[in-house]
């Protein structure tokens, strides 16, 4: 047969192939439908919100399928609208998760992203309060009688066998640093990562007592709802996993991370670098671990018995249902 014939079978199968290769990569799969979702945040933009700026600016939240706005606000409300189908995603602690689940409200904890409790006491070091029975006798200061503050605050009370009798507890609101500084309190109750840098960069030696010392119980993780796990367990997925690649990027470069939460911070270009930049460092200690998002069945256990003895719930509830870690990625 001539060159001619040779040369143009080639050609014939040349474009077969090419054509297969291209049928091939249009079977791999196409890109999500983008859906818009909320996720409410708690508290006010902070750097330590970090890893969510991160998995939001590197395009991981639309990769998995979703257009992402945050809001701020009080754990309690996100978790209410997460219940009653309002919203899909919300930050929220465990507390809040049997709390409402205590009322009805069909909520899952899904991922976790705090590894430890992240609650604790500070007090400045010549009050020599360093353990939870040095509490006894003392002021203390708190943000108000609700939150994980006040859950954290009131297992430390427990594993030195005291009560709120023992001691003086006043409610604060959000000023530890100064109601401690000016001697208002001999002690306050505070999230670990945050008062006792700002404490420490003002020149003052301080104590700390934490939570997580004397009892595992279940902090910040992603909530949502059985509806959505029934019906798009594929989405909880996909949006845990938004999450994780996001922690775990703040982990690995705290500096971009840094830099990409000025986006979303307001005024964190102006803000005292050094200690923003340590509050973040103190805040990664929180996130990391070898099981990024598990949950760990004994820290319920305890978040259970503790509320139970305060008397925030009634009776046990099925812990089966209130948090899972079958959709982890």
């Amino acid at each position: 047969m001539s060159k001619k014939y040779y040369a143009i079978v080639g050609g014939l199968l040349m474009l077969l192939t090419l054509s297969l290769t291209a049928c091939q990569r249009i079977d791999v799969g196409e890109a999500p439908e983008i859906i818009p979702v909320r996720l409410t945040m708690g508290y006010i933009p902070n750097i330590q919100f970090a890893p969510i700026y991160v998995a939001i600016e590197k395009g991981y939240f639309r990769e998995a399928g979703f257009d992402l706005t945050l809001e701020y606000g009080n754990e309690t409300d996100g978790v209410a609208l997460v219940g009653a189908g309002d919203q899909t995603f919300t930050i929220a602690s465990g507390e809040q998760v049997l709390l409402a689940r205590a009322q009805g409200l069909p909520v899952t904890y899904v991922a976790a992203w705090y590894q430890e409790y992240p609650v604790g006491m500070v007090s400045l070091s010549d009050t020599e309060i360093r353990a939870p029975e040095n509490l006894k006798g003392t002021t203390v200061g708190i943000p108000g009688l609700y939150g994980a503050s006040y859950i954290g605050f009131r297992a430390l009370l427990d594993a030195a066998g005291l009560t709120e009798n023992d001691i003086n507890l006043l409610s604060i609101g959000f000023n530890q640093v100064e109601a401690l500084v000016t001697e208002q309190v001999d002690t306050a109750v505070i999230y670990l990562a945050n008062e006792p840098v700002v404490l420490s960069s003002q020149g003052y030696d301080v104590d700390l007592i934490r939570v997580s010392d004397y009892l595992q119980l279940v902090s910040n993780g992603l909530v949502t709802n059985e509806e959505t796990i029934i019906q798009q367990p594929e989405r909880v997925t996909a949006f845990i996993n938004a999450m994780l690649k996001g922690i775990t990027d703040t982990i690995n470069d705290p500096s971009e991370a840094y830099e990409i939460s000025k986006n979303y911070v307001e005024n964190l270009d102006k803000a005292d670098l050094v200690v923003q930049r340590e509050i973040l460092a103190e805040s990664i200690k929180f996130w990391q671990t070898d099981q990024p998002g598990y949950s760990e069945p004994a820290g319920w256990i305890n978040m259970q018995k503790v509320l139970l003895d305060m008397g925030l719930l009634n009776e046990t509830l099925d812990l089966d249902k209130a948090f899972t870690n079958d959709l982890l990625p």
